[in-house]
């Protein structure tokens, strides 16, 4: 039996590439999830072809978004994905509208939950996941803040952690970083056509040069294997590729 079963996972950012891969994966593995997202259309269609999903419309990055969701679903996994979509263009052709448009989402939505899942507090044994980018190691010239909001979302992970520790409420708190640029996703394609055009080069070679990218599916695995390994795994900051999980120092 899967150590999801009859788990709550609440899947932030749920109709997204990964988001949505992520949910049809905890449900394969006998989990009640639950899809958040802010569009009620597509949050429908993905009900429609997941059997048994529950969903909940609303803007995860607003104040009150943390209640609302853990009075439909007290998850005991938490997976916070999607956020906004960052600009691509260099930063002297930015307002600072654009360049701080993920610090108000991402990193907004990261912050109010990770304190709501240490204020309620959820049950012990909880893990609360956040989806990063690599972009958050390496830097993301053409992304405004995209890069300093991601690697931020890593410091809010460690942060929570070492709070989780000292009030021995026994929640993990992890951060996951996407190593590449996932062409396959909408997210994905729009930074690859994005770096293209600002290095002007095809699309098709700027996504051969990236090789061997992860994949959503290899995100979703890695989400399973640190929900049931979490000695195997220890740490809360990591990075998935096409190699599988590595922790960051």
């Amino acid at each position: 039996m899967s150590k999801l079963a009859g788990k709550n996972v609440v899947i932030l950012g749920a109709t997204g590439g990964v988001g949505a891969t992520i949910v049809r994966r905890v449900v394969a593995e006998e989990a009640r999830a639950l899809a958040v997202a802010r569009g009620r259309t597509a949050l429908d269609r993905l009900r429609s072809e997941v059997a048994g999903l529950d969903v909940l419309a609303l803007d995860a990055s607003t104040e009150d978004a943390p209640a609302a969701v853990f009075d439909a679903m007290r998850p005991d996994v938490l997976v916070v994905c999607g956020g906004a979509r960052p600009p691509a263009a260099p930063i002297n052709e930015m307002t600072w509208s654009q360049f701080s448009a993920n610090w108000e989402t991402d990193v907004k939505m990261s912050f109010n939950f990770c304190k709501a899942a240490l204020e309620v507090p959820l049950r012990r044994g909880s893990t609360v996941i956040l989806i990063s980018s690599g972009a958050g190691l390496g830097g993301s010239p053409i992304s405004g803040g995209y890069a300093g909001a991601k690697r931020t979302q890593m410091f809010i992970a460690n942060y929570s952690q070492k709070e989780s520790v000292r009030l021995q409420l026994g929640i993990r708190f992890v951060a996951l970083v996407p190593s590449m640029i996932m062409p396959d996703t909408n997210l994905g394609r729009f930074a690859v056509e994005g770096y293209a055009k600002y290095l002007g080069i095809p699309v098709a070679d700027f996504v051969s040069s990236m090789k061997f990218p992860q994949t959503p599916d290899d995100v979703a695995t890695a989400i399973i294997e640190l929900i049931s390994s979490p000695t195997v795994r220890p740490g809360n900051i990591f990075t998935v590729s096409r190699e599988g999980i590595a922790t960051v120092p």
